[in-house]
């Protein structure tokens, strides 16, 4: 099989492709974001990536962080979030857990207690409903800090709320308000 350099390197690209910018390999996602297997390794092969239908299997299977979908008949594939181009997903609205955790980097926390969590350059903000989650997302920029989000007090409030397939939670935006640094 891969090395873990080539599997990072290839599940790297099709976070790209798949959530930024498909035509890289000139793709076209469909508006639930969803893609032809057959047409994205037909692709790589044509821009001289190495990636076949086992490889793929490979990388949605063993991704930790289950970013990739498959539909349920295996002919399509699909981000499971953390889009910057616009797709609908398709996810039912949710009552989140009361607390949910985002984390980031220690440069960033001065700013986002100011003004809040933005989705910024994607089309949602992304929370984790485990501390220990937020931190190894906020340690991939720098120094991690976790915050802790009042979902409850949100939701109460009439901010929606989704889960993605991964078990990433998703909402529009987070008020400064409902925003706690967590303990160390």
């Amino acid at each position: 099989m891969l090395s873990d350099k080539e599997t990072t390197r290839l599940s790297k690209l099709l976070s790209l492709v798949l959530r930024h910018d498909p035509a890289h390999l000139g793709l076209t996602l469909d508006e639930q974001g969803w893609v032809s297997v057959e047409e994205l390794l037909r692709q790589a092969q044509t821009h001289h990536v190495n990636l076949t239908l086992e490889l793929l299997l490979h990388i949605v299977e063993t991704s930790p962080k289950q970013r990739f979908r498959l539909s349920d008949d295996q002919q399509r594939i699909r981000a499971s979030q953390g889009h910057s181009v616009a797709v609908e997903l398709g996810y039912a609205p949710a009552v989140p857990p009361a607390v949910l955790y985002h984390g980031t980097a220690a440069r960033h926390q001065a700013q986002i207690m100011r003004e809040g969590l933005q989705k910024m350059s994607r089309q949602h903000v992304h929370l984790s409903a485990d501390e220990a989650t937020a931190r190894q997302v906020g340690s991939r920029h720098g120094a991690p800090v976790v915050l802790v989000v009042a979902a409850d007090q949100l939701h109460a409030e009439g901010h929606l709320f989704y889960q993605a397939d991964n078990g990433v939670w998703l909402t529009d935006e987070v008020p400064a308000r409902c925003l706690t640094l967590a303990d160390a």
